[in-house]
């Protein structure tokens, strides 16, 4: 019986001191493993900066955007706003015409009128239909934010009116609107046509400390 329990104690004696070796050296290798795969401090701190790098470009494309498209949309919101406020510059240049011809004529019938001793019944229907029908034609201009220049008296504007000539005068303060030649006209601020002016100037020998 003495002789069946030595080799089974030897063994389990011989099995553990095999196992205590191995079991110490575990930590040891997991800590080389460790050493081996822990990652560099500067090259995370520099993959850090370029993805900040990164995120701040980013950041700025997507603001440049944003501004882009909203200044798109403001343009577009005024080139719409133009189009339909001035979309009868055109029509309004034609129509001018028509009415400086209805003015002409009011005043050329008027001027003969004036010249006969006598009013003629034709004549003086034509001249009631023509100021009515300039009257109407003023008042589709008013709604229409059409507005005449007629700046008779006034002192020269080259933003909106166009000089014919230069005439001396007594009675007008030199670069003054001497005599409309044909009216201008206004579409809202938009200047359709400037007015057509004779403009006043200084006599030979005068100061000319009013122009």
């Amino acid at each position: 019986m003495s002789q069946n329990k030595n080799p089974i104690d030897e063994t389990v004696e011989v099995e553990t001191g095999d196992n205590e070796p191995s079991m110490a050296a575990a930590p040891e290798v997991i800590s080389e493993q460790s050493s081996e795969t822990k990652p560099d401090e500067a090259s995370l701190a520099d993959e850090l900066e370029q993805a900040r790098a990164e995120a701040n470009d980013l950041k700025d494309k997507y603001l440049r955007a944003v501004a882009e498209l909203e200044n798109t949309r403001r343009r577009a919101e005024i080139d719409v706003s133009n189009a339909h406020k001035y979309a009868l510059d055109k029509f309004a240049s034609e129509v001018l015409v028509v009415r400086d011809s209805l003015e002409l004529a009011m005043i050329t019938a008027a001027k003969k009128e004036e010249g006969e001793t006598e009013t003629h019944p034709v004549l003086e229907k034509m001249l009631e239909g023509v100021e009515l029908t300039l009257k109407q034609l003023d008042s589709v201009f008013e709604k229409f934010h059409l507005r005449i220049i007629d700046p008779q008296g006034e002192r020269f504007d080259p933003e909106r009116h166009q000089a014919m000539s230069m005439v001396e005068s007594e009675d007008m303060e030199p670069n003054h609107v001497l005599h409309v030649v044909q009216k201008g006209c206004l579409l809202h601020d938009r200047l359709v046509r400037p007015a057509m002016v004779i403009i006043s100037k200084k006599k030979n020998g005068e100061t000319g400390q009013n122009a």
